[in-house]
């Protein structure tokens, strides 16, 4: 079972150890970049994403300072541990912990990703996100209405 762990200065090396596979590279950004993002935007969430007592993954959320609207800014499972449904339980869990926070105000999450990540389109699909028509930096951007 995957469950969401704060980053902190125990477990912040196990974090930055994950990584995607060489060729899932381009589709999103190293877990160093991603920390370095929190670190100067208070607003983002890193969280570690754990089965068990292990690291497997890395998702971070924000609500945006621009827009004002829930993101899910990052997801990623270690390469080690992809193909057995990490990617949606953490997609569940993330939902689920921004739905605690929305209000009638921010009752949207948005999430971006490159036009080549069909494994991202399809998950993003399946639990209801459907595209908003922007494509912001290259990236595609999908809402789910909470």
């Amino acid at each position: 079972m995957l469950h969401l762990v704060e980053i902190d200065r125990y477990n912040y090396l196990s974090v930055l150890d994950l990584s995607v596979s060489a060729e899932q590279k381009s589709f999103v950004a190293s877990n160093q970049y991603s920390l370095a993002q929190a670190y100067v935007m208070p607003e983002c969430v890193p969280l570690a994403l754990y089965a068990e007592n292990r690291p497997v993954g890395f998702a971070m959320y924000c609500l945006d300072a621009e827009d004002h609207q829930f993101w899910i800014y990052r997801l990623m499972i270690d390469q080690r541990f992809q193909g057995v449904g990490y990617g949606r339980e953490a997609m569940l869990l993330l939902i689920e912990r921004i739905r605690g926070f929305s209000d009638e105000d921010h009752d949207r999450i948005y999430i971006s990703f490159e036009p080549e990540n069909e494994i991202a389109k399809s998950l993003y699909e399946s639990l209801g996100f459907v595209p908003d028509g922007r494509v912001i930096y290259g990236e595609i951007v999908y809402f789910m209405k909470l």
